[in-house]
């Protein structure tokens, strides 16, 4: 068994029952057991900013998916809840994103973990470090201290 981390996000509908009821029915899939769920958050969009604000959050797995298969499993959640494919970064009704899995490194075509931009936001970095304050994860680092970097603004040099 993995543990995997799962970010949570939705802005439109009823927020709060989307990511409740994706958590339910990862809870149910073959395969994933639920170990924690983070406090959910307000947040406000990233890139396209003329849309609702997010409610996010995240969530801990146990696995014994492999991390395409469980990226899967992921689509498979959100279409079950209605999400259609929109303009990127646009409005959704649910969105599962792959944020971690284990200490590996994924670079596939449609597959990439950690998550390419975890680094970059607050709204995913703030619920994994919730869940797990010690979380080190590769090519990043403790993600406590990369937090507290974003937060502060800080840009390495050079």
């Amino acid at each position: 068994m993995t543990r995997a981390y799962v970010g949570l996000g939705a802005n439109l509908g009823d927020r709060e029952a989307s990511l409740r009821a994706a958590v339910e029915r990862l809870a149910e899939t073959p395969g994933i057991e639920v170990i924690a769920v983070s406090t959910f958050r307000e947040t406000d969009p990233v890139g396209y900013l003329d849309q609702p604000r997010f409610l996010n959050g995240a969530v801990a797995l146990e696995t014994e998916l492999p991390p395409r298969a469980l990226l899967e499993a992921l689509l498979a959640v959100e279409r079950s809840l209605g999400r259609t494919r929109g303009p990127r970064f646009g409005p959704r009704t649910i969105d599962l994103d792959l944020l971690a899995y284990g200490d590996q490194t994924v670079d596939e075509p449609g597959l990439t973990v950690p998550h390419p931009r975890l680094a970059e936001r607050a709204f995913a970095l703030e619920p994994l470090v919730e869940l797990d304050p010690g979380l080190i994860l590769p090519g990043m680092g403790a993600l406590e201290t990369v937090l507290r970097k974003l937060e502060s603004g800080y840009v390495p040099p050079g």
